[in-house]
C-alpha cells in the first residue's frame, strides 16, 4: 500500500570546505551554507535521514591517530563513529566516504527524542585494530559504530533544531586534519 511520501535533498554543500586541522574538541566540518534547521515537528517517529560525506584525510606515520564523526541536532550527538583509528602510514587528503542512514526511534520534548544510526566509512587509511600500514588489496570498510546499533543522545523533536556534522580528532597538529569536499543530507520518507 502506498505512504504517498517523497525523497528529497534537505541540504547540500556547493564548494568544498575548509582543511581542519591543529584542533581535538570535535567541530563542525562542513560549509556554514550547508546546516539546515530542522522545523518543529520535522522529524516523526519512523522518519529516515542519509547523510553522506565525502573528503580528504590526512594523518602522520609516527602515530595513529583516531577521527570521531558526529551527526549534531545542535549541540547534540545524535549519531556518532565512535573513534576510528587510522593506519600508520602517512597520508596528504586521501579520500574516504561516510554514509549514515538514521531513523527516528523515538519523539518528543525536552531529551525525549531520539535517532538511531548506522554508518558506513570506506578509506584506504582506516584500521580496525593494531599498528597496520595501509592495505596493499584496497580499502577499509568500517561499520560505525563497530558495536550494537543505540539511539543517540536525547534532544527536543517539538522545537527547530539544526542539523550538522562535526569531527574530532585525537591529536592537534599540521598533518593531521579532515577537507569536506561533498555533503549532503536526504530525507528518505
Amino acid at each position: 500500500m502506498s505512504l504517498q511520501t517523497w525523497q528529497e535533498t534537505i541540504t547540500s554543500q556547493v564548494a568544498s570546505g575548509t582543511l581542519f586541522n591543529t584542533y581535538t574538541t570535535a567541530k563542525s566540518v562542513i560549509n556554514p551554507t550547508a546546516l539546515v534547521s530542522l522545523p518543529p515537528n520535522y522529524l516523526v517517529l519512523g522518519k529516515q535521514l542519509r547523510v553522506k560525506v565525502s573528503g580528504g584525510i590526512s594523518n602522520v606515520v609516527t602515530s595513529q591517530r583516531t577521527f570521531t564523526f558526529q551527526v549534531m541536532l545542535g549541540t547534540v550527538v545524535a549519531h556518532t563513529s565512535g573513534a576510528i583509528t587510522t593506519t600508520t602510514t602517512a597520508h596528504t587528503l586521501i579520500p574516504f566516504d561516510y554514509t549514515v542512514d538514521l531513523r527516528v526511534s523515538a519523539v518528543g520534548s525536552g531529551t525525549s527524542a531520539t535517532l538511531i544510526g548506522q554508518g558506513v566509512l570506506v578509506g584506504q587509511m582506516w584500521v580496525y585494530s593494531g599498528a597496520t600500514a595501509d592495505s596493499v588489496l584496497g580499502n577499509a570498510t568500517i561499520l560505525c559504530p563497530n558495536t550494537a546499533p543505540a539511539a543517540g543522545t536525547g534532544f527536543d523533536s517539538t522545537i527547530a533544531n539544526v542539523l550538522d556534522f562535526w569531527v574530532g580528532l585525537s591529536a592537534s597538529e599540521a598533518t593531521t586534519g579532515i577537507q569536506i569536499y561533498q555533503y549532503y543530507v536526504e530525507a528518505l520518507n
